[in-house]
């Protein structure tokens, strides 16, 4: 299977061609902000391409140029940057100092910029950004004189460029900066870097200076053009970083697009207190409700607010600090929104009472978030329904579902945070992101809790249940990526005092170590020790029906309701569901399940009635096989009448018989070694003796290639049709009772269409004979899950009423693997190297096993037109895989009753993004 990455890559429309057709062209690598717009996302990365946006709506953006994707696609193919790249970003250089009227390194009056990545699909914090690029040795003081003689800014800039370009640049390991810089802290007893003044700031610089040249062999460069070109290439560069990588293979994000890099004049937070930097939502995304949420951090540049350092305020509090700056940014805060037509995440900066505005794009929301702006957007008459389905998805349905803290009674908080993605979340605290991989690859539970998180702390917050931090907000790094993966989250819980060494937090006197376990309420903040336990959410109470949604004052159940029935109307796909009991069924049936689409037989006979299958299947004489038998139709008989009593009126497709054997036999090791010992002690072991002997006889060295499916009915005389009159019956008894029972009959494993016929041969005389004048109408069909069976799917389909894809069986036989085994053996590995995006037992091969359920449908339909097909394996609950059956034309897709809902709600995301308006 191709990578989803790949997959992806293959199918994402692009805004602008190749630009390579001819080799005496000369290509475009760097753009204005004035010349791009929002629609270039591919080529200028969406922070460029947002840039330009704002640039154009005439909004207060410091200028600017964006160097593209196809730039940095070029580099990391060869290693080098392309002929025309540098000539390019010097002429786009001299415009922007002509338009700021200041030069790049000029000792008296200096330049400075910022240099920063921008993806094309949003990477919270997982590439490389340098600030304050073009500051030296001869411009620092410029910089000072520039700033009003403030000596102090001017310092903190150029440590602030050592320490980012280090690390950023040249690899110098990060935590030497932050040591040096507690150290100075700590030389002058504070633990806030403003009550460093310009002389400590100045030797600081220095201290940095020395760590750079110990780590890279030469001294901090001071040429200002060298800096900016090196700043531009380990952005490049941080595309393929690790954490770059990771992020990406958890958001099915394309590999081979490549990262913009914005050069953007420098506007300085950092100069007093008159100025500072904050980032807004023009919603709240954890909740959706409208009002203003953000942060502010006053006297400090960006980077301090989304890395959590300090603790920001409310940016509520900016309409005490700057009154008119508050006012204009809510004014622009109204103007994005309504251009966007959706929530904002925007990031600013405000320059000594100047407001700047840095970036915008449509901001990260948490499930609940996404479904409950999505209604208010419609409701403002921002978008339609259709457009409301569509930002939405089944993933962020699936978190609503899950369960909640049930607070019996009132149990005290260990400490109160922000609630920054939504969840609950019980696991046992770690404290670095190697520890939570670890843990949770034991199949452990884990909370990761840091001061504050970085990029490098992302393969810990994908293993861990949740995330706390003691530090930050709403918009920091925790925050960000937390509520783009759906992880609960915690933040800027202060009380905690967290000593990542010491592998421990204090909260109010109570130490909690690593391995104790504690519980986190990504909704109210609170975190709690011990295991608090949970109950159902109110999405699963809409769905079961206890919950109606006019009478409930819950936003998110309203929301949930108004999309999901606009969904249930647009969507072509029935949806059913695989349930072996009526108990199951019902339930289903509540989750708005429209049939069923897998009975699995062979669940029914586990439990008490294993002794009975050992007995048909060891039976040596015709006698024993019809006692076993007739002891098992009545049972397989009241089975069937539960489960077509509680689908009255809707399809129900039962699959005969169809595990391995050895699922029903003693395990022929264990057999054996009994049989041993009882010989050893002289029991008498005649009994044993003929099972073992029995069981030799028919073990298979493996079996899931072996006596199973339809090979199993047709070796067992009498099996298959005890099965089938067991169904009938019960239809007819259900028939009989005023219900409406419609059973389909699925014969599984078939590879060749003569099994088939013999088979449908005999159920049909069964038939005849039992359905009388009931009226009952039963279908025999087949199920698709050899490969075989998909490439002759015309031969069969002359014999089958329908087709039903078992997907996990065709994923098994298709890619030769073992789905017992190959999970823990080696798919880390392949998801590790790329190889896969995902596990194709999990979403659907599209380019493989995708392929041979396209063949089998429209062969099977050239063969016998109307031809009912559906999908029963666990692809049917997949929201990726649920577009794609879409897209090939299936009746319906089957899965468990909880994904009920998610397959309704991609089934109608599939239709509107297929053509607007399905013509199916």
């Amino acid at each position: 299977m191709a990578s989803s990455e790949t997959a992806a890559r293959d199918s994402a429309p692009r805004d602008s061609a190749p630009r390579d057709s001819a080799p005496s062209e000369t290509r475009k690598f760097v753009y204005n902000f004035a010349e791009g717009n929002m629609d270039l996302k591919d080529l200028l990365g969406g922070k460029g391409a947002n840039l330009a946006e704002m640039t154009n709506l005439g909004l207060p953006v410091p200028p600017g140029f964006t160097i593209t994707t196809e730039a940095c696609q070029a580099y990391l193919a060869t290693g080098t940057a392309p002929d025309e790249l540098a000539e390019q970003i010097t002429a786009h250089l001299t415009a922007l100092e002509r338009a700021m009227g200041k030069r790049l390194g000029d000792p008296g009056d200096p330049l400075l910029v910022s240099v920063r990545s921008g993806a094309k699909f949003s990477m919270p914090g997982m590439m490389e950004t340098v600030l304050n690029v073009g500051l030296n040795d001869d411009s620092v003081a410029g910089l000072a004189a520039q700033s009003g003689g403030n000596e102090r800014f001017a310092w903190d800039s150029y440590r602030r460029l050592i320490q980012m370009f280090g690390k950023t640049v040249c690899e110098v390991p990060g935590e030497e900066f932050e040591h040096a810089l507690d150290e100075a802290k700590r030389a002058k007893d504070t633990t806030n870097d403003l009550d460093l003044d310009a002389a400590d700031l100045r030797a600081l610089v220095d201290t940095y200076k020395t760590i750079f040249r110990k780590h890279t062999g030469r001294d901090f460069p001071q040429t200002p053009r060298e800096q900016l070109d090196l700043a531009i290439f380990a952005v490049f560069g941080s595309w393929n970083a690790d954490r770059a990588v990771l992020y990406r293979r958890q958001e099915r994000i394309p590999a081979d697009l490549g990262t913009a890099v914005n050069v953007v004049a420098m506007v300085f937070g950092n100069l007093g207190p008159d100025s500072g930097t904050g980032v807004a939502f023009t919603r709240d995304p954890a909740s959706g409700a409208q009002g203003i949420y953000g942060d502010y951090l006053a006297n400090a540049q960006g980077e301090d607010v989304v890395a959590g350092i300090r603790s920001t305020v409310p940016l509520q509090q900016l309409e005490k600090l700057d009154p008119r700056s508050y006012g204009e940014l809510l004014g622009i805060m109204a103007r994005l929104e309504e251009h966007y037509r959706d929530l904002c995440d925007i990031e600013f900066t405000i320059e000594r009472g100047k407001l700047w505005m840095l970036q915008t794009r449509v901001g990260k929301r948490t499930a609940a978030a996404a479904f409950v702006i999505a209604g208010q957007l419609v409701d403002e008459g921002l978008i339609d329904l259709d457009e409301a389905l569509h930002r939405v998805n089944g993933a962020q349905l699936a978190q609503l579902m899950f369960p909640r803290f049930r607070l019996e009674h009132d149990i005290a908080p260990l400490a109160d945070g922000i609630g920054a993605s939504p969840g609950a979340a019980v696991g046992k605290v770690v404290f670095d992101a190697a520890r939570a991989v670890e843990l949770a690859g034991e199949g452990e539970s884990v909370i990761l809790v840091r001061r504050e998180t970085s990029p490098d702390d992302l393969p810990g917050m994908i293993a861990a249940q949740g995330i706390l931090t003691s530090r930050g907000g709403k918009t920091s790094h925790a925050a960000v990526v937390a509520r783009g993966m759906g992880k609960t989250c915690v933040c800027g819980a202060d009380a905690l005092d967290v000593n990542v060494r010491a592998k421990q937090f204090t909260a109010h006197g109570q130490v909690v170590k690593e391995g104790d376990v504690v519980s986190i309420d990504g909704t109210t903040g609170r975190v709690y020790l011990g295991e608090v336990p949970v109950s159902p959410s109110e999405v699963v109470r809409y769905f079961e029906g206890s919950l109606e949604p006019a009478e409930s004052d819950d936003p998110l159940v309203q929301a949930v309701h108004r999309i999901m029935t606009h969904a249930d109307q647009r969507r072509v796909l029935r949806v059913r569901t695989n349930a072996d009991t009526g108990e199951d069924a019902a339930r289903a049936r509540r989750f708005g399940a429209e049939g069923i689409g897998l009975c699995r037989t062979e669940h029914m006979f586990l439990g008490d009635r294993r002794e009975l299958v050992e007995r048909l299947i060891l039976a040596r004489t015709e006698t024993e096989r019809q006692e076993a038998l007739a002891a098992l139709l009545p049972l397989q008989r009241a089975d069937f009448v539960e489960i077509f009593r509680e689908m009255d009126g809707q399809p129900v497709t039962v699959r005969l018989i169809d595990p391995p054997l050895h699922e029903f036999l003693p395990p022929l090791e264990e057999l054996a070694v009994n049989v041993a010992v009882a010989q050893e002690r002289g029991q008498d072991v005649a009994k044993q003796e003929a099972l073992l002997s029995a069981v030799r006889r028919m073990h298979e060295q493996n079996p899931m290639l072996g006596l199973r499916g339809v090979r199993l009915g047709l070796v067992i005389p009498g099996l298959f049709a005890m099965q089938v009159r067991a169904i009938v019956e019960a239809a007819v008894a259900c028939a009989r009772e005023g219900l409406v029972a419609e059973p389909e009959i699925m014969v599984p494993l078939v590879g060749a269409v003569q099994e088939l016929e013999t088979v449908r041969a005999e159920a049909e005389k069964i038939i005849t004979e039992v359905v009388g004048d009931s009226g009952v109408k039963v279908l025999v069909g087949t199920m698709i899950e050899v490969p075989r069976a998909a490439l002759t799917a015309g031969q069969i389909a002359e014999a089958a009423e329908f087709f039903s894809f078992g997907t996990n069986d065709l994923t098994q036989m298709g890619w030769g693997f073992s789905r017992d085994d190959v999970e823990g053996a080696f798919f880390w590995r392949y998801l590790e190297l790329g190889i896969f995006g995902i596990s194709p037992f999990e979403s659907i091969d599209r380019d493989g096993v995708g392929r041979l359920v396209r063949i089998a449908t429209e062969e099977g339909r050239a063969a016998r037109p109307g031809l009912k097909i559906g999908v029963c394996g666990e692809h049917g609950g997949d929201p990726e895989s649920v577009h794609f059956f879409h897209e090939v034309g299936l009746d319906y897709v089957s899965c468990s009753p909880f994904r009920v809902p998610v397959a309704r709600l991609e089934a109608g995301r599939a239709a509107i993004e297929t053509t607007g308006s399905d013509s199916r």
